[in-house]
């Protein structure tokens, strides 16, 4: 599965089901394994990628370099769903190390202990983890102060843009608040009777990156309340940003002409992705989207930016939204003090996590790796590396069933946006009713 293919099911994917019977793995007692030991681990990931692929082994066999005790069996091409059949049977015949795209699902596994707690490892290797990886991707890798997993690489979602577009509209730069975006969309938008011949952004929840969550990174805000209960009523940010969009969409010609628009579109994950095409004059995306694009062979310059903030958080520019891999060890594991140390590797090294970002042209998940001089980033590709170690960046919550408050607030805005729901206040308010309804059905 290309590294790509994972941004879109973080919020779109909520199938995982970790049962409760899942084995929980020991913490400090239960690693009773010598890692200096001759030992084979076996990894499992869910790249399939040749170059992905080859980038992992590379990475292995540095591993393997460093520590000549311990042989690395490395399997990919494994999804969630095989994962989590594993974790479940257990036995010696699974994996020691696994990794998966899914961050929504990290609740799940650190709730139900599918993922061993990795503190215990953490206390012992003395790893100062605020100093070392960035705050969104500690978020999304512990849940309610367990911590299950560690980043394994990121994500970061900004904005491109056609530069030719823009000079040939008189736009001068990028725009910085959400304000701003809605003149530039409606300058570079240009309409052919019922249709378009040029979009300038395309604002539904179902254009590509442009979910819910996506939007809300570039508002303050807070999905859960202190006691752990649906907050979307309460806090004024998700109105804000739900009467922001809708208003974008009618201003762009109204919700059913940019559906029909939108049939037109290619695949998201081609070559006749509707930005590559031009159809399209800026488009939310995550930092991969600058190979692929480059990989159409465009016949325009492209620009990278972060995303817009709201008009009264202007100071807050250059901010957007994290997710990414995460890695972590099988409770099941005979060798977990040896794991740890291919997951400590992986994750902490710097050489390793410069490497493999270079390989597969995702974001580093450490510090040192973000401003190390051996990281391949041109002025494009540093637009997200700035994104990723912006102090306001965040990520989505997790939660105990995984993306499903996600899913329900998305599924609210398709409402919302398409007129079928007209009422913002009491949508928010019944969403979020549902939202606790769910959370409290699946402790």
């Amino acid at each position: 599965m290309p590294t790509f293919r994972r941004n879109a099911a973080y919020v779109l994917t909520a199938s995982l089901v970790l049962l409760a019977t899942a084995c929980t793995g020991s913490s400090g007692s239960g690693a009773s394994d010598d890692p200096d030991a001759e030992t084979t681990l076996t990894f499992w990931h869910g790249w399939s990628a040749p170059a992905e692929v080859k980038a992992v082994q590379e990475n292995i066999d540095r591993f393997e370099k460093a520590h000549p005790n311990i042989t690395v069996k490395v399997v990919g091409n494994v999804n969630d769903d095989k994962l989590n059949q594993a974790l479940r049977a257990g036995g010696s015949k699974g994996p020691d190390v696994v990794s998966s795209f899914t961050t929504s699902n990290v609740g799940k596994f650190c709730s139900s202990g599918a993922f061993l707690d990795l503190q215990p490892f953490i206390e012992k290797s003395k790893l100062d983890l605020d100093a070392t990886i960035p705050k969104p991707m500690l978020d999304y890798t512990q849940f309610e102060g367990r911590r299950c997993a560690l980043p394994l690489l990121g994500d970061a979602y900004g904005l491109y843009y056609n530069k030719d577009a823009f000079a040939e509209a008189g736009i001068k730069a990028p725009p910085k608040t959400w304000s701003e975006f809605t003149e530039v969309a409606k300058k570079l938008t240009k309409p052919r009777g019922d249709s378009y011949e040029q979009l300038g952004f395309m604002p539904t929840y179902h254009g590509y990156e442009t979910v819910v969550s996506h939007y809300m990174s570039q508002w303050d805000h807070a999905y859960f309340a202190a006691d752990g209960t649906s907050n979307i009523a309460e806090d004024p940010a998700f109105a804000e940003m739900f009467t922001y969009q809708k208003k974008l969409v009618d201003d762009l010609g109204g919700f059913a002409k940019l559906e029909k628009y939108r049939t037109t579109f290619g695949d998201e994950w081609g070559a006749e992705h509707p930005f590559h095409t031009g159809q399209v004059a800026m488009q939310l995306d995550g930092e991969w989207r600058l190979g692929m694009a480059r990989g159409a062979g465009l016949d325009f310059e492209i620009g990278t930016a972060p995303l817009p903030v709201a008009d009264d958080e202007a100071d807050e520019y250059g901010k957007g939204f994290l997710s990414g891999t995460i890695i972590g060890i099988a409770p099941q594991s005979e060798k977990q003090n040896a794991a740890w140390e291919l997951v400590k590797y992986m994750t902490t090294d710097t050489e390793a996590v410069v490497a493999f970002s270079n390989a597969i042209h995702n974001v580093p998940s450490t510090f040192a790796a973000l401003k190390s001089p051996d990281l391949k980033a041109d002025p494009a590709f540093r637009t997200f590396l700035d994104i990723a170690r912006h102090p306001e960046s965040t990520t989505a919550p997790n939660s105990v069933n995984g993306a499903t408050y996600q899913l329900t607030l998305q599924d609210f805005g398709y409402r919302y946006e398409s007129g079928k729901a007209k009422d913002l206040e009491a949508g928010l308010r019944k969403t979020a009713e549902q939202i606790d309804r769910d959370i409290e059905q699946a402790k």
